[in-house]
């Protein structure tokens, strides 16, 4: 065989080879895609990885490892998000292109454990390697709630919320521990996968598996019989009023929406509700900016008149005419005055003038805020939707509400919409003795997709890990009551205009991960933060040693 014979043949081997590692990284994106809600598939997340371990333990260069990473995490991105793009006859042309963009920068923020665990391999070899990529991941999910593009959506402990039992132990780790256990269970799988012909090594790395998977499911068994009725509840009525997402921003629609919502709400105040709630951005209009008098006094005379609450997602603005106090963040209107918006949470209560107020502090980058755009202005006026809502200012405090429900006083949280998935946020409201936890949203840009199904999903994991129950209305589904175990006690379904009242437990008792729910995003940031420096370091020693060496 010539020369040019071997190299056609090595390239073409070579070439086969690559093909064959790219189809188990494949295999893994799509078990970890189908093992993420609304698919019951859960089990399958505790084996998905070993494929992409597989190839990966065989990578050398950081490139390469980052190329397959990628590719793996597209393959999962494009099963668990292809919704974000709503992909419906009226969707907003930038919704789509936003959609379209995420698929593809998504997976980029994943290249981070990869390139931790290159790191360490360079430095602490293979095995040490391997067992540190569990808490380089869960930097990955920590670092990337926190910043201006955060889009957390598939931190991998969410793809646990079917699985009751074991996520009990959320009360103590929270999902970010979830997600960091379920990659050590991993990992002992693909341990024993790799050694199944070596007995010791085998039956070890596959009981520590197994083990790993045994000790949530008995604590959870523990918790789930040991839960026990609370002693007070509150009847909570939630609207879901079916509206078109697209259409309801139109003028003119307001009074009609309005006596929608009172409709459905008086039929709950009948029922016994106490606190009937409403979805984010009930109404398309600044309710209490002015020139909307009528509308706040009919919900007001409507509380009063059948001694009831409600909580109402609303958009809400303050015009500064003194100049002296316009806050930094303040926009302009065409006009020239100087105001500030916010997607926000009222409380109206009976007999009373105060509206409590909530101004949405987590927002989703590119729907509701541009980022950086508080640096680069102009970014805001190419990146808007048609329907005007891409420019909220950001909340500044987590608010409880205070509600007298009857002669007693009740604390509630309100969260909307996608800061439901924000674990350690959600926690910050309990941790100032929230007793019930309301998640106000509008999933029906994303129609009867994946979408709304995976939020209802991350809402049991706020409920388990807060052991407090979760009340969600949203717009046209699903709204539901989750108790403090994660169980859906009720839901209804999307597109259905409907209502209901339900007796919702309330609880008082914070559980460990509420009181510290940052220590293992801040152990896994800390060790990962040394082994990066240790990289530096050693790298430095290198080059001096060498140096040395050159001299003499």
């Amino acid at each position: 065989m010539s020369n040019n014979e071997y190299t056609i043949v090595t390239k073409a081997d070579e070439k086969k080879k690559s093909r064959k590692e790219l189809l188990l990284g494949v295999f893994s994106g799509i078990l970890l895609g189908i093992s993420f809600p609304p698919f019951p598939l859960y089990p399958l997340l505790f084996v998905a990885l070993i494929p992409y371990f597989v190839i990966l333990e065989k990578r050398d260069s950081l490139a390469s490892i980052n190329r397959f990473t990628y590719a793996t995490i597209f393959v999962y991105n494009l099963i668990a998000l292809y919704w974000v793009g709503s992909w419906q006859p009226e969707t907003d042309p930038f919704l789509m292109i936003a959609g379209i963009a995420l698929l593809f920068f998504n997976p980029i923020v994943f290249l981070i454990p990869s390139t931790l665990y290159y790191l360490a391999r360079k430095t602490f070899g293979k095995r040490i390697a391997l067992y540190l990529l569990p808490l380089f991941w869960g930097t990955m999910e920590y670092l990337y709630s926190i910043t201006d593009f955060r889009f957390p959506w598939l931190t991998i402990g969410h793809s646990l919320s079917y699985f009751k039992t074991f996520i009990q132990i959320a009360d103590v780790i929270g999902s970010f521990g979830l997600g960091i256990l379920a990659i050590y269970i991993n990992i002992f799988f693909y341990k024993a996968y790799k050694n199944y012909t070596v007995r010791k090594k085998y039956v070890f790395h596959l009981s520590a598996g197994v083990i790993l998977i045994i000790i949530p499911f008995i604590y959870g068994i523990i918790k789930i019989n040991s839960y026990t009725e609370f002693e007070k509840r509150v009847n909570v009525g939630i609207v879901q009023p079916n509206l078109n997402p697209w259409n309801k921003w139109e003028a003119g629609n307001a009074d009609e929406q309005l006596d929608l919502y009172l409709k459905l709400s008086r039929k709950e105040a009948a029922e016994g509700a106490e606190l009937i709630i409403w979805p984010e951005t009930a109404l398309p209009v600044y309710l209490l900016a002015g020139g909307h008098h009528m509308e706040t006094q009919r919900i007001k005379s409507f509380c009063d008149s059948n001694n009831v609450s409600i909580m109402t997602g609303m958009p809400d603005a303050t015009f500064y005419f003194d100049e002296k106090n316009v806050p930094e963040e303040a926009k302009v209107t065409r006009a020239g005055n100087r105001y500030t918006s916010y997607n926000a949470i009222l409380l109206f209560q009976p007999n009373s003038d105060e509206i409590q107020r909530y101004g949405k502090m987590k927002l989703v980058p590119f729907g509701e805020k541009v980022p950086l755009v508080e640096h680069i202005p102009f970014l805001g006026d190419i990146f808007k939707w048609e329907v005007g809502i891409s420019s909220w200012n950001t909340g500044k405090e987590q608010t409880v509400f205070r509600d007298k429900i009857k002669s007693d006083s009740i604390r509630v949280a309100g969260i909307i919409c996608i800061e439901s998935i924000y674990p350690d946020f959600v926690a910050g409201f309990v941790n100032q003795n929230a007793q019930l936890i309301v998640v106000v949203t509008n999933d029906s840009w994303y129609g009867d997709s994946s979408g709304p199904y995976q939020h209802e999903a991350m809402s049991m994991l706020r409920a388990v890990e807060n052991r407090r129950a979760v009340v969600r209305s949203a717009n046209g589904g699903i709204s539901c009551v989750i108790d403090p175990v994660g169980n859906v006690l009720i839901n209804t379904k999307m597109y259905e205009q409907t209502s209901f009242t339900y007796p919702v437990p309330l609880q008082s008792k914070l559980t460990f991960y509420t009181q510290y729910p940052l220590i293992l995003p801040f152990i896994s940031l800390i060790i990962s933060s040394a082994v990066v420096l240790w990289t530096i370091v050693s790298i430095f020693i290198q080059k001096r040693n060498k140096n040395d060496r050159f001299e003499k």
